[in-house]
């Protein structure tokens, strides 16, 4: 299944999509409520459609079930934008740096752990590296949201963790999603 959406503003066509650029689309996406409301909707789990962004950027309409989630992970290289289009969503991230590559287990000190509460119309935009699961904690409603990535996930570092211990776990590509 696939989507198109508007092409993206003339000034982000011909550079790399910046994160205000990527939050921008998303914003201007979760407004079409005739796209929201296309999304096939599953009760077990997440759905999705991939979505035309701005500037060759990867981006997805995505459906959350009741009680699901990501899981911890980052998108490596790519910087990102997502916003609830309908329903809400958390976020729970960490505010440090953490080395890109060469490690599988990391103690995390006390004062790293971010939460956001994303409502219908709220987003936010997320540098290189970030690490974070997003969860939407509704026992009875689903949540939609749009999300907008650049350059194109080259790949997803997958994590558990347990307390303060971060453990990476697997390292998606792309072709692992398709």
């Amino acid at each position: 299944m696939s989507a198109s959406v508007s092409p993206a503003s003339p000034s982000s066509v011909s550079a790399a999509p910046t994160q205000a650029d990527l939050l921008d689309f998303v914003r201007r996406t979760a407004a079409d409520a005739e796209l929201i409301a296309s999304l096939p909707l599953d009760p077990e789990g997440r759905t999705w459609v991939r979505l035309e962004g701005p500037g060759g950027s990867e981006a997805w309409l995505i459906g959350w079930p009741p009680g699901s989630g990501t899981g911890w992970h980052d998108h490596a290289d790519s910087v990102g934008a997502f916003l609830t289009a309908a329903g809400e969503l958390r976020e729970n991230s960490l505010a440090a740096r953490l080395p890109t590559d060469g490690w599988k287990t990391l103690e995390l000190s006390e004062d790293v752990d971010l939460e956001r509460r994303l409502p219908a119309g709220r987003g936010r935009s997320f540098g290189r590296h970030h690490v974070h699961e997003v969860l939407n904690e509704s026992q009875d409603r689903h949540a939609v949201s749009v999300h907008a990535y650049y350059p194109p996930l080259p790949r997803i570092r997958r994590y558990s963790r347990t307390g303060p211990v971060l453990r990476l776990e697997q390292v998606e590509r792309p072709e692992d999603w398709q």
